[in-house]
């Protein structure tokens, strides 16, 4: 009895030992599966609304469903080959993908076009891709020679408090022959065609004005597509970065195109632009009234103050114009404000040094320079000698309450299409 005992003993040990065995082996395969299930690419990744699968199995059916990249276009989705690359560079400049808007343009070859359109300031990220075509995940052998009908087309993600939809489809067509059809530089065919393709409906109408505008240049219709965007696969990864990764590579584009853009961004040299003041008027005292809040009467008319981080303007990154509230008159340049801390709307320079009149006040036992607009003759707020020392040390300190705001794509629109060069970007 004693030997049968621990027999059934000695059973019972193993078959326990068994199980736990068992047990810690499924546990493992099941930490195993979790831990690297990312190295097949099927990671969801956020890009501020529904997510978009990058892998193979991020087909147009499934981004579809998604809700591709939070547009509401159906079938924008990754490609096979797309391992992600220059998809989170956002998250590293601390942007929030809410913040940032996409658009997506077909200029030839896109080896050139990504590079070109990665420079520009207020871009944060361009891919290289394939849009619009027949199929689904396409190669760059299906793009090439198989007919797919996709166009090679970069995916640029950009903020719009830095740069323009306007000024990056401008920067399109400075870069491709808008009537040439299916050909850019040496290359030629139907994944070489030019083209806009938006994500956004509320984007359509700042896109035709500049197409509107470039189709008066010809006496024959341009053969640039303006078409939402059906679908975007992300090329191959050799394609990503290609002219970063050979520097010497083919490219159709001459970057020196470029120069213009960032000179009239103050990145460089830009041209002295003055503001005519017989273009203003300041309106009878009634209308004033009637025009302004009570706020902006007492601090443009009886030179009071708003409290700090109160106004407006005081944390507006956006790119635009400036203008004293009641006579219209350009003051400041979105390129040349910037986040002093204060609470207020701070500038390092006026848009045109003639606009602004100084006069000292003593007020409050305090020794300041009093700003005020020159054809209004409003209280505008005081400048200081504690600006950034590289762009002059000034700092004017302006109520929001004495100014309007004309965003950048409406400038024009508000006769304001002259100053449109210096206001491209917010200086930050």
């Amino acid at each position: 009895m004693s030997n049968n005992t621990n027999y059934m003993a000695l059973t019972v040990v193993a078959v326990v030992v068994l199980v736990v065995v068992l047990v810690v082996v499924a546990v493992a395969v099941s930490v195993a599966d979790v831990v690297t299930a990312p190295s097949n690419g099927q990671i969801p990744i956020s890009t501020g609304g529904a997510q978009v699968q990058f892998g193979a199995a991020a087909d147009g059916a499934e981004a579809a469903e998604a809700g591709a990249e939070g547009t509401g276009v159906a079938g924008t989705a990754t490609g096979a080959a797309a391992d992600g690359a220059g998809t989170g560079s956002y998250t590293s400049m601390g942007k929030k993908p809410e913040t940032l808007k996409s658009i997506y343009f077909a200029g030839g070859c896109f080896w050139g076009v990504e590079e070109y359109f990665s420079r520009i300031p207020g871009v944060i990220d361009v891919t290289s891709g394939y849009a619009n075509g027949t199929t689904d995940n396409p190669t760059y052998e299906d793009v090439c020679y198989k007919g797919t009908g996709h166009a090679e087309t970069v995916h640029v993600l950009y903020d719009p408090a830095i740069v323009s939809l306007t000024t990056l489809t401008e920067q399109l067509f400075r870069i491709i022959d808008p009537i040439s059809k299916n050909k850019q530089g040496n290359d030629v065919g139907v994944q070489y065609r030019t083209g806009v393709y938006y994500a956004d409906e509320a984007d359509v109408d700042v896109i035709r004005a500049v197409f509107a505008a470039e189709q008066s240049k010809y006496n024959m219709e341009i053969a640039v597509e303006l078409l939402p965007l059906a679908h975007f696969y992300l090329a191959e990864d050799y394609h990503q970065d290609y002219l970063k990764k050979n520097p010497n590579g083919y490219c159709h584009i001459d970057f020196c195109l470029l120069d213009d853009l960032l000179a009239n961004a103050k990145l460089g040299e830009t041209a002295e632009i003055k503001v005519d003041p017989s273009k203003y008027s300041v309106p009878p005292e009634s209308a004033i009234k009637k025009l302004l809040t009570d706020e902006q009467y007492l601090v443009t008319q009886e030179c009071s103050t708003e409290m700090a981080f109160t106004g407006e303007h005081w944390d507006n990154k956006k790119a635009g114009l400036y203008v004293d509230i009641v006579t219209g008159e350009p003051l400041f340049s979105s390129a040349d404000k910037y986040d002093s801390g204060s609470g207020w709307p701070s500038f390092t320079m006026p848009i045109d040094p003639d606009v602004i009149l100084r006069r000292e006040d003593n007020s409050y036992g305090m020794k300041r320079i009093e700003i005020k607009s020159r054809v209004g003759g409003a209280h505008l707020g005081h400048v200081f000698e504690d600006g950034p020392e590289e762009k002059g040390g000034q700092r004017y300190c302006v109520n929001s309450a004495s100014l309007r705001f004309i965003p950048y794509d409406e400038m024009n629109a508000n006769g304001y299409g002259e100053f449109m060069p210096l206001c491209e970007i917010y200086g930050g």
